[in-house]
């Protein structure tokens, strides 16, 4: 029978499964850290980076504001110069 293993030392079946599997890990370990790397890059900007606009966007986006409400809310923005330009 043909196994990892000749008397007290590996085979070179052995070597290969060893070296692929440490490969598999070794890559694993990489795309984890590229999946977390990009998952706090996504992360949203706290309130104080965004613009009075884009909480307002974003706001009417989830439904929290009607498209009159968001157009009101907006020219008031404009009329009082609060949107930087």
């Amino acid at each position: 029978m043909m196994g990892w293993y000749v008397g007290d030392h590996m085979s070179g079946w052995g070597w290969v499964a060893m070296t692929v599997s440490s490969l598999l890990f070794i890559a694993f370990l990489v795309l984890g850290g590229m999946l977390l790397i990009r998952y706090a890059r996504q992360q949203e900007q706290p309130a104080a980076q965004r613009s009075p606009e884009q909480i307002l966007a974003e706001r009417y986006t989830r439904g929290e504001l009607t498209e009159e409400q968001y157009r009101q809310q907006l020219a008031t923005l404009r009329d009082t110069g609060t949107l930087a330009r």
